[in-house]
């Protein structure tokens, strides 16, 4: 397989842009080659599959939408409470909002673990493990609530952005006075994660 670590990563990007747009049916070498803009055949000299493709374009969504390292040291210097969970749920959907692209890539690769079972084993892998972090970073840095908070904030989160991100109509003015998304991240952190000082890893 070609070895250009960089031109990798150009059609790796190439492949987010044909799935969010396209859906996984979409997803050719042929496609990504014009959507990268090289010659024809160049994904074939890169990729094994299909597969594979998307395995690296899931890895490659896990760097793209990753908290920004100098965003996550300001925010831990803050006091480990509700609103400092709040701060976390607007940061993970301020990158969602900015990379609409790999979001809807990462919903497309949902779907279509659907029908690939052997990308369902590993995208349920990668989600899972996903999952586990954050619990475990809940659990470490101290904040309110335990693995179960985290878990029903995860599904409340995922549906909320999963609304905005691709049915935004839904939720306008659903709540009178709640704006989208701001507003309703507001509620809920307020709803799901408890609040004051003996509320930490319940």
């Amino acid at each position: 397989m070609a070895g250009n670590p960089e031109r990798r990563a150009a059609l790796v990007d190439a492949g987010v842009e044909v799935l969010a747009r396209e859906g996984a049916r979409g997803l050719t070498f042929r496609a990504v080659d014009a959507a990268a803009a090289v010659p024809v055949g160049t994904a074939s000299n890169y990729f094994t599959g299909r597969d594979d493709l998307l395995r690296q374009i899931d890895a490659r969504l896990h760097v793209r939408l990753a908290p920004d390292p100098e965003v996550l040291g300001a925010l831990m210097a803050r006091p480990r409470d509700r609103a400092l969970v709040t701060a976390f749920m607007h940061d993970l959907t301020a990158r969602a909002t900015r990379d609409r692209t790999g979001y809807l890539a990462l919903l497309e690769m949902r779907l279509e673990a659907t029908r690939r079972p052997e990308l369902r084993a590993s995208f349920t892998t990668s989600v899972r493990g996903d999952l586990q972090e954050g619990m475990d970073f809940h659990r470490e840095a101290g904040l309110p609530g335990g693995d179960a908070t985290v878990v029903v904030l995860y599904l409340a989160m995922l549906g909320m952005l999963v609304e905005h991100l691709t049915l935004p109509d839904v939720l306008n003015d659903v709540l009178p006075g709640v704006t989208v998304p701001e507003g309703l991240v507001e509620q809920i952190v307020a709803m799901v994660v408890p609040d004051g000082p003996e509320a930490a890893s319940k």
